[in-house]
């Protein structure tokens, strides 16, 4: 028998997901918060594809399979949402970019309410490959849930870990570098501009490549601890530029900081692995909150 879903958010992931599913489900019932307003995306967006729920008791109406792709800041609230309304042992499974704390309390809140739990982290765009697109599954139900994710579509879907967060913060960790780019060639662009020197930036990045992200993470982190202060000093310079083309130097203030710390953390003795490189680095910084 073909499972029966609920998706959870209709936004742009919801609205991709929505699509793919239809022909593999025997039921899918969409529901948005935004729905309220029949005049919003979403609600067109689902008046369109007639799957537009009255309300959430409606849309969750017998079904096995919770599909949640609300935004970040609604994890919590969708799952407390959810929970009044789930089938014993269904699945609710979590598609949120979110923190590894934020899932698991989500996650505390369906296991409760009789559901089983799993998160995924989608680990590149969700366009073009939709359902296909690279998956990390988390949580002490993935291994169970997974041949289930492949019959709905979600073919590159792979167990990371039986525990809970494993996936999120690996999508999360991701992001410092995928987003942390965007927001660094944002400032940097942006500031070359207005000095009038895009053009020579943009020609000498094209020599940043790197296929081997293990050695080139080592290689940078490497050089950042042996020039680490000199660098902070470099960065200090660049914040000032930044900040005489006009605008905030907010990435590049953040790198005074992170260059600073490595130098100051300067060793001669850098491991050639990557690994033992952050091991030791992480000996001498304590987590938030440490005693």
């Amino acid at each position: 028998m073909r499972p029966r879903v609920c998706l959870l958010g209709f936004g742009e992931v919801g609205q991709l997901l929505a699509v793919e599913l239809h022909s593999r489900v025997e039921r899918l019932a969409v529901w948005d918060l935004e729905f309220a307003d029949a005049a919003s995306a979403p609600s067109r967006a689902a008046f369109a594809l007639d799957l537009k729920s009255p309300d959430l008791a409606h849309a969750m109406a017998e079904v096995n399979v919770v599909i949640s792709a609300v935004t970040a800041a609604q994890i919590g609230e969708a799952a407390r949402s959810v929970a009044p309304h789930l089938s014993r042992n269904a699945w609710y499974f979590d598609l949120n970019s979110t923190s590894p704390a934020a899932r698991r309390e989500a996650g505390a809140l369906i296991d409760a309410a009789g559901g089983r739990y799993v998160e995924a982290a989608i680990m590149s765009p969700i366009a073009p490959r939709g359902a296909a697109s690279p998956m990390l599954l988390g949580g002490a139900h993935a291994a169970d849930f997974l041949p289930l994710a492949q019959q709905l579509g979600f073919t590159s879907a792979e167990v990371l870990s039986g525990k809970l967060g494993a996936a999120s913060a690996a999508k999360m960790c991701r992001s410092v570098v995928v987003k942390g780019l965007e927001a660094l060639i944002l400032e940097s662009l942006l500031s070359a501009r207005r000095h009038g020197v895009e053009e020579a930036v943009l020609a000498s990045l094209e020599s940043l490549r790197i296929e081997d992200w293990r050695k080139g993470g080592r290689y940078m982190i490497s050089r950042a601890l042996v020039h680490g202060k000199r660098r902070a000093e470099e960065m200090r310079e660049v914040a000032r530029t930044v900040s005489e083309a006009g605008l905030l130097p907010h990435m590049s203030g953040a790198c005074v900081e992170w260059q600073q710390w490595a130098g100051e953390h300067s060793t001669e003795d850098v491991h050639e692995n990557l690994a033992q490189v952050l091991d030791g680095l992480l000996a001498t910084q304590p987590e938030i909150g440490a005693p």
